[in-house]
């Protein structure tokens, strides 16, 4: 599992290097093997043939050399240095002896002699591991006389090859190995090179503002050779590029429609309210003869369309909102607005126990103070609306580094439902059904204050749970322009 999940997080140039040089090595250690065996089967079969050779010539001299047994001169003549030839009775060595260079006799130890009695006549040559003489291809046969004769070559020579042949071997497959691992690691780079500029192009899009933005997408893979497969990649990428730009922009059109026609239509729609709602109160200033129906009917009528006024202005608010209206960029004494702010709410909310909590020096940003007014209203009214009656809401304002400000509005209600706090900004979201019996509102109003905050460069952060809702609102300091 361990190397699973190492070789999961290596990069695909890691990969294709490892795996070219792990069958480079897989190559390198076959042809080492075959030669090896190859080698060895040829010579041992060289080394046989001149065991044949020698066991003739050799095993008939010592049948007949029985007077000189333990270094019969006579019978090394044309034999090679190291040819061990021995003779055999009834268990018995009788004669043996080693062919050695001059003024360096061989020495046969008693342990030697003892593997030689032991020895009885086989189809074939054989391999012995003597004590003292070391490794023979022997060869055993039986002689005229019922004997038993032995002759031998040192294998040495053909190991002592093999292990040359072994370690030019190693040397020159690691220096292979690391040439053409070399080679491969620049090879595998030029060609995976395009694939990184594929990721450095999807890395650019992943930053870009696309949500909202104005749809371009100037980003574009290099092209490639086509008829390569990295060159295919890179065309289906910006294939893709093209098809997200053209969505994106045509998206933003629909928006700006959209955005327009609510501008238009809020803005048109204010005159004809403002009509009816005047004529609605003239009408009641001489209610004397209306019955009491009608009245009433011009009570409802009046309030629906102060009601339907408000909704007008928010609309049009947040689509100046999204249009990128300028706010006004003045200083905003943030606490007095507080203060404002949490006596109104207690004059809407008698039932409600609302407290507010300042600094020792005002708290001074840069904004649009009726802009802030209006979210800091929003935020007491929703907790008023939401929250039942005797519900503590807190207000407190406070600066923070680098000349910042926070204002947080608390509550100890039932909280904002699990399944809607993630959505709760969004425009229309209402939350009076889960969180009071109380209704009322747009569902406009935290819409709202998020979006007046995003203008501000600011940060509106929203955190509840059962007994305790917490909305802060971070503005940035006078340093940071809006």
């Amino acid at each position: 599992m361990r190397l699973r999940s190492l070789a999961a997080r290596q990069t695909l140039q890691t990969r294709l290097i490892l795996l070219l040089t792990g069958l480079l090595l897989i190559g390198c250690a076959a042809v080492g093997v075959a030669t090896t065996l190859v080698l060895r089967s040829f010579m041992t079969e060289g080394l046989d043939e001149q065991l044949n050779l020698a066991g003739s010539r050799y095993a008939v001299a010592l049948e007949h050399n029985d007077n000189d047994a333990d270094n019969p001169e006579t019978s090394t003549i044309g034999q090679p240095v190291g040819t061990l030839g021995a003779r055999v009775m009834h268990g018995a060595v009788t004669s043996i002896g080693v062919v050695s260079e001059p003024n360096r006799p061989a020495s046969i130890t008693a342990a030697d002699r003892s593997i030689v009695a032991t020895m009885t006549p086989l189809a074939g040559n054989r391999t012995v591991e003597f004590p003292d003489l070391g490794k023979y291809r022997v060869h055993v046969s039986s002689g005229q006389d019922g004997d038993v004769l032995v002759t031998g070559l040192p294998q040495h020579p053909v190991d002592e090859t093999l292990h040359h042949i072994v370690y030019a071997e190693l040397v020159v497959f690691l220096i292979v190995v690391v040439v053409v691992g070399l080679i491969g690691t620049v090879a595998v780079r030029r060609s995976l090179k395009p694939l990184s500029r594929v990721a450095a192009t999807a890395l650019r899009v992943s930053e870009l503002p696309l949500a909202t933005g104005d749809g371009r997408l100037p980003e574009r893979v290099p092209a490639a050779d086509e008829r390569t497969e990295v060159g295919q990649v890179s065309s289906a990428v910006n294939q893709m590029l093209s098809r997200i730009e053209s969505a994106l922009t045509e998206r933003q059109r629909s928006e700006e429609r959209l955005r327009q026609f609510v501008a238009d239509a809020s803005h048109d729609l204010r005159t004809p309210l403002a009509i009816v709602r005047s004529h609605t109160e003239l009408i009641q200033q001489d209610s004397s003869e209306l019955p009491d129906a009608v009245g009433s009917s011009l009570e409802r009528i009046e309030s629906a369309t102060i009601r339907m006024s408000r909704l007008v202005d928010d609309l049009l608010l947040l689509a100046r909102l999204d249009s990128g209206t300028e706010l006004r960029h003045d200083e905003v004494d943030l606490s007095r607005i507080a203060i404002d702010s949490v006596a109104d709410a207690g004059v809407a909310g008698p039932d409600h126990r609302w407290s507010l909590e300042l600094g020792d020096e005002p708290v001074v940003v840069v904004g649009d103070e009726d802009r802030l007014h209006q979210v800091i209203a929003n935020l007491l009214t929703n907790a008023r609306i939401h929250t039942p009656a005797g519900t503590a809401v807190v207000v407190q304002v406070t600066q923070t580094d680098g000349g910042g400000a926070e204002l947080t509005v608390t509550d100890d209600g039932p909280g904002i439902p699990a399944d809607l706090l993630p959505r709760v900004r969004e425009r229309f979201v209402r939350g009076d059904t889960a969180r009071s019996a109380v209704r009322g509102g747009s569902g406009l109003g935290l819409a709202i204050a998020a979006a007046v905050v995003a203008a501000h460069r600011g940060v509106l952060d929203i955190q509840s749970k059962p007994g305790h809702t917490r909305i802060a609102i971070r503005l940035p300091g006078h340093d940071q322009h809006l």
